[in-house]
């Protein structure tokens, strides 16, 4: 298993990849290879953080790190960065690969000198990984702290801050642009499937 930098020539390999993880997992088909598509394009996304996961030249698994902030109750900006989409092959999970790239992710993040990462997901997928929700440092996401997780970088990373984050608009989808993008892979069927039904069901309790 190897673990480097995207680079551009991987990018129809990893959007296919990220389609077929993310392929009737919340929603029927999925959203996320297009989102990772435009952030390539975009001034908020940030290369020497966004790795693949390789097993014999084959990438199995992908990270895309971006730019985000925390906008304070006085309208100032405090940077931060997120990571998604984020997925490993399913013919390969529950190998630890996840945690491997993770882990990884964050240790080159603090390389770089970036004060926490912030991002949307399960807390008991991350809390492994020292990520407490946005609860926890009064930092929330669109008025909510549903779903969103932080991890300082460093001690005192976020001390005095609070506020709203706001992620890349490179991730915005819409049904159009996403209609012709798909329509540049291999037909897949939407259905639904139990991880949806238990995805709703967690909206409806914590929103």
């Amino acid at each position: 298993m190897n673990i480097r930098n995207e680079n551009l020539t991987d990018a129809n390999e990893v959007e296919t990849l990220i389609r077929e993880a993310f392929w009737n997992l919340y929603v029927m088909g999925c959203d996320e290879h297009l989102s990772a598509h435009q952030i390539r394009k975009h001034p908020d996304f940030i290369p020497q953080l966004t790795f693949v996961l390789e097993d014999n030249n084959q990438i199995i698994g992908s990270i895309t790190c971006t730019n985000a902030k925390i906008i304070d109750k006085n309208n100032a900006e405090h940077p931060v960065i997120s990571f998604g989409p984020v997925c490993i092959h399913p013919d390969f999970h529950r190998q630890g690969l996840g945690r491997k790239l993770i882990t990884h992710f964050i240790k080159e993040a603090k390389k770089l000198d970036y004060s926490a990462i912030i991002t949307l997901g399960f807390e008991h997928h991350y809390s492994p990984y020292g990520f407490k929700g946005g609860q926890e440092f009064n930092i929330s996401y669109n008025n909510s702290f549903t779903g969103l997780l932080v991890l300082p970088l460093f001690d005192g990373a976020l001390e005095g801050i609070s506020g709203n984050v706001h992620f890349t608009e490179a991730l915005e989808v819409t049904p159009t642009d996403l209609e012709k993008f798909d329509a540049l892979f291999p037909y897949k069927k939407k259905v639904i499937t139990q991880s949806q039904l238990d995805f709703q069901k967690f909206l409806s309790e914590n929103l």
